[in-house]
């Protein structure tokens, strides 16, 4: 019974975390999804690999739907032997998306348990971490995996802190356990940044350590970390391994092209240029509407009423009340220093209020390396607007200029204030009087001196939008007065935030101030102060994540409806032939979905058919097309209707060259592709290939109107051809090159194929009639699943061996 009651609140902070999850996205209790614009560019990305897995059984590692084919690494492929991605659905129980809240609730909590935090205070620190406005918005889009890494960050903590806290076993066995799921999740930015911040908790506590002179702890630690890690990345390894491998083919790679499209000269050698990391920085001011959310215009469409200037603006112009309200209800107030914003990263004013409380009363000095943590994420979220710090990572941190986006790095500081606010908090409940009295009106004075100063300092900023250009000069006559009406709401949301944030900071000091004063009882303050907290966090959450965002289920797995010329298309019995949809481009799912198409939607896109879209696709080079096999052009009329116009100079599936054209570089390769005549001529990097070059180039290759290679069979990860010619010859076949798990064979014997015209394969095919077959058989995945398969046994025997030795010692102890 004793032992009941020991974890009896435990147990109801956890049925409290499932209930507010499920509350907050009621709609998943009706069979509702939430649609998130990320999931359904994803679900038409993945169309293909899924289909052929509920059809087969089997997993694909290759699609050819997207980008003209490219590893399903990165698109939810499943590996064998992958036991920790079984923990992680146990975790996950509930309907998606509360089961990330879910996770960030239990991550949170396991934290401030280790913090020693007793579960009410840790039960509200949970709430503040997991309804942060930047956590929730990240479901509403589908940063899924974002999501589910920044989940389990904080019990990777844990597990870190109870190590040095000598508690090897223990903290050892979390640590192992968080880091594999935190891994499994699958967003290795936020792991990175991660990592950074338990290097700042590990200098804090080895330096703690050797100053008491205690390196044998030291040793200990690392050793359990290594081993912890080592388990950790092997239950992963498939991923890892074949991520790995795939980078170095995607936009995350290197470069090979150092002239741009004017011929002018590209300096990075990286795939993304500094420009392309940086361009998700956060403004150096904009970083206060972490406590008060719309002081920079919150999103980029934003809901005003009627009682906006813009309301008004449009009720001037003669709009009627329900088109004036529509327009008001899209506001682009935001005027801050990145492209698109979604939402404010509000943390809450009560939080910041706690977290200043936590800087004067708690005594642990462990609160100094959150604190740093903090920082470090807040000035390197400002990106190019402190270039001193991030040009600093980008040149020498190793794998940072491989992540863009870095305002997300303030996730870190999502997580370490909270924690310095609850310690703040349990901190003050353990005072005198006295020193609570004097905590919490030093603590009122910084938090609401700081808003003041804000305040009074409105006249300082002139409230113009990146934005406003465009629209002042698409609205023509009426541009300047719509942008001076928009400034006007900006300027009021400034306001009136600055002030709702210093009233939730009175209301608690008003609600602190009677517990000091024992007008209520230490519990009743809690709740209500809690309280507070949490509906200043969920009321601006709501703004911007609500029900409005759930549709039915067949809307999520079937995001796209089939146009006209789809339908068209898809009568089309050919077995492997592409599409290009140009107003799609090369960020969108959509034609993926239907089609093999040459876009598609991804952070990680194959780098040399981006290359090629932007050189080649983009400057309606035809030949470029008709070798990737495109055989239609979905086009849109005048009406918007978009008609599918069949490319009859399609090269098809494979074919034999005349000629190969060798030259000496990317840039040489690219070049050649402008006038290349790609149905009797293939050009072929001499530096990459240097073999195959001294063999072909110089050479004529005969054909005859016999000569043929067709695809007799199709699937993602399996193609057989039969070729017959009645000379030797080359055979260029329209699928991308990727050197990494295809296996090539002519009747049975393993060939070498080579890459051409930038992205195709090519193979020297002897006379004759050949069968010619290519599978996929990525090795990555068939290594790392050993490697996970004895790593998990590995894991599972620790954590046997940790409960026994946990519970003998428990036995000794009684």
């Amino acid at each position: 019974m004793k032992y009941f009651q020991r974890f009896l609140p435990h147990l109801l902070a956890l049925l409290g975390f499932v209930l507010l999850s499920l509350a907050y996205f009621y709609p998943v209790l009706q069979g509702k999804q939430i649609s998130q614009s990320d999931i359904v560019q994803y679900t038409g990305m993945a169309k293909e690999q899924n289909d052929f897995r509920q059809q087969t059984g089997e997993e694909p590692y290759w699609t050819n739907s997207a980008f003209g084919g490219m590893p399903t690494y990165q698109l939810g492929a499943k590996y064998p032997h992958n036991y920790i991605k079984s923990v992680d659905s146990l975790l996950r129980f509930l309907p998606r998306p509360a089961d990330y809240l879910f996770l960030y609730f239990l991550g949170f909590y396991i934290l401030l348990c280790v913090l020693k935090i007793d579960p009410l205070k840790a039960f509200f620190g949970a709430l503040a971490f997991g309804f942060s406005t930047y956590l929730i918005v990240i479901l509403g889009v589908g940063h899924n995996a974002k999501a589910h890494a920044i989940a389990y960050m904080p019990m990777v903590v844990a597990g870190v802190l109870l190590v040095f806290q000598k508690r090897f076993i223990v903290g050892g066995l979390l640590t192992m356990v968080a880091a594999a799921l935190e891994i499994q999740a699958n967003h290795f930015q936020m792991t990175y940044y991660l990592l950074l911040l338990l290097i700042v908790i590990a200098v804090y506590y080895i330096y703690a350590l050797a100053k008491a002179k205690e390196f044998k702890n030291i040793a200990k630690a690392m050793g359990v970390f290594a081993v912890a890690g080592i388990l950790a990345l092997g239950a992963n390894a498939s991923n890892l391994w074949a991520t790995a491998e795939y980078t170095e083919f995607s936009t995350r790679g290197k470069n090979e092209l150092t002239l741009g499209l004017d011929g002018e000269k590209i300096e990075t050698k990286s795939g993304m240029s500094y420009e392309y990391i940086t361009e998700y920085s956060y403004g150096i001011f904009e970083s206060f509407n972490l406590i008060a959310p719309r002081l920079f215009g919150g999103g980029n469409a934003e809901k005003l009423d009627e009682k906006s200037n813009l309301y008004d603006f449009f009720i001037g112009l003669g709009a009627p009340e329900n088109d004036a309200l529509e327009y008001a209800n899209n506001a682009p107030t935001y005027w801050g220093d990145q492209p698109i914003v979604a939402a404010p990263a509000y943390i809450g004013a009560v939080v910041f209020f706690w977290f200043v409380l936590g800087m004067f009363t708690e005594k642990r000095k462990l609160k100094y390396a959150f604190l740093a943590g903090a920082v470090l994420s807040l000035l390197l979220s400002w990106g190019k607007n402190f270039p001193l710090l991030t040009d600093f990572f980008i040149s020498y941190f190793p794998l940072y200029n491989k992540f863009r986006a870095v305002s997300s790095i303030q996730v870190i500081l999502e997580m370490c204030i909270p924690v310095i606010a609850i310690l703040g908090l349990h901190s003050f409940f353990k005072l005198d009087k006295d020193e609570q009295w004097k905590a919490l009106w030093k603590s009122a004075s910084v938090a609401l001196g700081i808003l003041a100063l804000l305040f009074v300092s409105k006249s300082a900023f002139n409230f113009a939008g990146g934005s406003d250009a465009y629209f002042r000069q698409a609205y023509g006559e009426i541009g300047q007065p719509f942008i001076d009406a928009l400034k006007e709401d900006r300027k009021a949301m400034y306001s009136s935030d600055l002030l709702r944030s210093m009233g939730l900071i009175a209301l608690v000091f008003a609600i602190f101030w009677l517990f000091i004063k024992e007008r209520m009882s230490q519990v009743m303050a809690l709740v209500l102060a809690g309280s507070v907290m949490v509906l200043d966090l969920i009321v601006i959450d709501k703004n911007y994540v609500n029900a409005q965002d759930f549709v039915s289920a067949r809307e999520v797995m079937e995001p796209f409806q089939p146009t006209p010329a789809d339908l068209k298309i898809l009568q089309d019995t050919d077995p492997n032939f592409r599409v290009y949809e140009p107003s799609q481009g090369m960020a969108s799912g959509r034609t993926s979905y239907f089609h093999k198409s040459i876009g598609g939607y991804s952070a990680v896109k194959p780098q040399r058919m981006q290359q090629l879209y932007d050189y080649q696709i983009s400057q309606n080079n035809i030949q470029v097309l008709n070798m990737l096999n495109v055989k239609y052009v979905i086009q849109t009329t005048d009406e918007g209707q978009p008609i599918p116009l069949q490319n009859p100079n399609a090269n098809g599936n494979a074919w034999f060259v005349n000629e190969i054209k060798a030259v000496n570089s990317a840039d040489a390769e690219m070049q050649a592709l402008d006038s290349l005549n790609t149905k009797t001529t293939a050009v072929l990097n001499r530096k990459d290939f240097i073999s195959q070059a001294k063999e072909l180039e110089n050479k004529k290759f005969q054909t005859d109107s016999l000569s043929s290679i067709k695809l007799i069979s199709y699937e993602p990860n399996y193609l057989k051809y039969i070729s017959e010619n009645s000379q030797n010859g080359v055979g260029v076949f329209s699928e991308i090159y990727y050197p990494k798990g295809w296996k090539v064979t002519i009747d049975g014997q393993e060939v070498e194929m080579f890459r051409v015209n930038f992205v195709l394969r090519a193979l020297q095919i002897p006379a004759g009639k050949h069968t010619i077959e290519f599978t996929f058989e990525p090795e990555v995945v068939q290594k790392g699943s050993s490697i996970a398969l004895f790593s998990s046994m590995g894991m599972l025997l620790l954590i046997l061996g940790g409960l026994y030795n946990e519970r003998k010692k428990g036995i000794t102890t009684h």
